[in-house]
């Protein structure tokens, strides 16, 4: 140890000469130490975004250096759920609004086991695979470079004290311990570089399991669209319990159907009286069922293709729509206009 602290200090310095690795081992030493700390900042960054609170990871941790299995919670979707539908039955599932937070409160039940599945989902095929390689290839792979490290410094020293040596039986000895020292150095460094040529299978095996979590992520967000998208579907067909535009919200930055601009375009707008323009028409599917709400709109059914086009003095959020001789107002929010 004094020796190796000696012959270290002494190439800080630069008064002893330092034994260089080639360039091939210098580049995967290079390429390992890049693999690790781009795989830790992965690993911690994928961490956060499965689990953002952080005292739960820390948790987690705990349970898991304890060989414990940690205890089942709701997740913040699921939660909210229970919350939408205790209220609904404080409210009454009878009213509007309770029936609405019962239908909600259930969709986000879903959302929750759907997040549920996609985070064990992603921590086995993901997280898993790259903690191993932090905790257990980068592990042995740093154990063999600290070990290469000191049968270099041991070499050095044999190299410096066959220069130092004046006598022959001195020289000996120092050309027999510094063939000793080249030989554990040249075994150590054979040890060292096929364990970083490894990093090359450590890559191909990061790289599979990273589509295994973008299969993952997909299905987990296919999932949702898909119970976001049905939610959808059943609130439309609740009755409508606002005045006005069904499909149409202040929040939207459009005009309430109590404003008086509003009401004075639909008295002035005849839609008898409007003509088709010559260019300018288009197809729309119909995405949900519409009643209309006087004579002047037109009632629409999902899945129907009619014309629709617009005229001045229309409010931007409709359009005239015709299905065969039937005419009228369409909310543009149940179309999908087709090019």
């Amino acid at each position: 140890m004094f020796s190796r602290s000696t012959i270290f200090t002494g190439e800080k310095f630069g008064q002893v000469e330092k034994t260089e690795l080639d360039a091939h081992f210098e580049n995967l030493l290079s390429r390992a130490d890049s693999t690790k700390n781009w795989t830790e900042k992965i690993f911690r960054q994928t961490e956060v975004l499965l689990q953002p609170n952080p005292s739960s990871r820390i948790e987690e941790f705990l349970y898991e250096k304890l060989d414990r299995t940690v205890p089942s919670r709701p997740n913040n979707e699921e939660l909210l759920g229970h919350y939408m539908q205790d209220a609904a039955k404080d409210f009454g599932p009878g009213t509007p609004y309770g029936s609405t937070l019962i239908k909600v409160g259930d969709c986000e039940r879903r959302l929750g086991s759907v997040q549920r599945e996609f985070l064990q989902t992603s921590a086995i095929g993901f997280l898993t695979p790259l903690r191993n390689f932090l905790e257990g290839d980068w592990r042995t792979i740093s154990k063999e470079r600290r070990l290469l490290e000191n049968r270099r410094l041991d070499l050095d020293s044999c190299k410096a004290r066959l220069k130092k040596a004046k006598l022959a039986e001195s020289k000996a000895a120092a050309e027999h311990e510094l063939r000793v020292a080249q030989t554990e150095f040249d075994r150590q460094a054979e040890v060292t570089r096929l364990l970083l040529e490894g990093i090359s299978s450590t890559h191909v095996n990061h790289l599979r399991c990273l589509h295994e979590f973008v299969e993952a992520q997909t299905a987990y967000y296919k999932q949702c669209h898909l119970h976001m998208q049905d939610l959808q579907k059943e609130l439309d067909r609740f009755p409508n319990v606002f005045a006005g535009n069904p499909g149409h919200s202040m929040a939207s930055g459009g005009s309430s159907p109590l404003d008086p601009a509003s009401a004075v375009e639909t008295d002035t707008l005849k839609i008898e009286e409007v003509q088709a323009p010559a260019t300018g028409t288009r197809k729309a599917k119909v995405l949900y069922d519409y009643d209309a709400a006087d004579t002047s709109e037109l009632s629409l059914l999902a899945d129907e293709l009619i014309t629709v086009y617009t005229v001045p003095g229309m409010d931007s959020d409709w359009l005239v729509g015709e299905r065969g001789n039937q005419k009228g107002k369409v909310p543009v929010t149940y179309l999908e206009l087709l090019s």
